[in-house]
């Protein structure tokens, strides 16, 4: 439908299938075994150069995302509402549930419309409009007037989209700001959203795959010899603030700001009062009982008290 993004609407994925929760305290990922398939590592494209993780880069991989941001092509007759469009009604107005498949041959417009008509069946037309709006500004190419009424929408019915999207089309729509938003301080939040968010679903997608439920929190008893990527320090459990460091800026602009502010703290206490995810895992970690390290040979060791505890990467 769009750029690939954590609120986007991708197609169904298959999920993992659902494995024992660990017992009381959880163990470190386990060995691979019968049962447990292992980390695969990558190897050399071909011999004697050096694996990428995307071949190509950076042509091939903004080809790909280009081939997502085609311009939305519209039938005769077909637009957006205009830029003045009375909101109000809009609020109350329900999108009907099984709206039939419009007869004849659809543009590409009419038939992205009809399946969001579909998704969003239930819901209010405002936020059927948020999500027409959304498939639109994704693209390379727009109506001129989609970003004002984007804009307008939050700015005049914000709270009614936040008591009626989903949570990903919440996602969506901070994260549009960043390429949409009227101020400075609008794109802001939206661009840092997009990236925490983003990360966020790659990482604890990943994670999935160790077997252990988002809430089970690793012991403090073993780092695995890898180092991390690009040399970075690993995170002190002692005094790092790293999240803190990440999060207080984003929080500390959306309090500030009047249009999208409202929306981007919405997320954050959601994120705040979520119990599984790597913020939670991290503060749980950090309030423990240090456990003394029993590092591999040449396995990196977790910063301790002598550290400035402070994180920068």
């Amino acid at each position: 439908m769009t750029q690939s993004d954590p609120a986007s609407p991708d197609e169904p994925q298959s999920q993992p299938e659902p494995q024992p929760e660990p017992q009381s305290e959880p163990q470190p990922v386990p060995k691979p075994g019968p049962q447990t398939a292992g980390p695969q590592t990558a190897g050399p494209q071909s011999p004697g150069t050096p694996a990428v993780t995307y071949p190509g880069a950076p042509e091939t991989v903004i080809a790909r995302w280009m081939t997502r941001r085609i311009p939305v092509r519209y039938g005769r007759g077909e637009s957006l509402p205009p830029a003045d469009f009375d909101l109000v009604p809009l609020v109350t107005e329900i999108v009907p549930p099984d709206e039939p498949r419009p007869v004849g041959r659809l543009s590409p417009y009419r038939r992205k419309f009809w399946q969001l008509q579909r998704e969003f069946a239930g819901l209010s037309e405002l936020a059927l409009l948020n999500a027409d709006l959304i498939v639109n500004l994704r693209r390379e190419a727009w109506p001129e007037h989609a970003p004002a009424l984007f804009v307008r929408l939050w700015r005049e019915q914000g709270a009614a989209l936040i008591q009626t999207l989903p949570g990903r089309w919440l996602i969506s729509s901070v994260i549009t700001f960043g390429d949409f938003g009227e101020t400075e301080a609008q794109r802001r939040i939206g661009l840092a959203l997009n990236v925490l968010f983003s990360t966020m679903k790659l990482y604890e997608t990943e994670r999935t795959f160790s077997g252990f439920p988002p809430t089970a929190v690793f012991r403090r008893t073993r780092m695995c010899s890898h180092k991390l990527p690009l040399g970075m320090s690993p995170f002190g459990f002692h005094r790092g603030g790293l999240d803190f460091n990440l999060l207080a800026p984003i929080w500390k602009d959306a309090l500030a700001e009047p249009t999208v502010g409202p929306l981007a703290c919405h997320l954050l206490d959601r994120l705040n009062a979520d119990p599984g995810n790597v913020f939670r895992r991290i503060r749980q970690m950090s309030t423990v009982r240090r456990v003394p390290l029993e590092p591999a040979p040449g396995a990196l060791t977790e910063p301790g008290p002598s550290g400035s505890g402070e994180d920068e990467a």
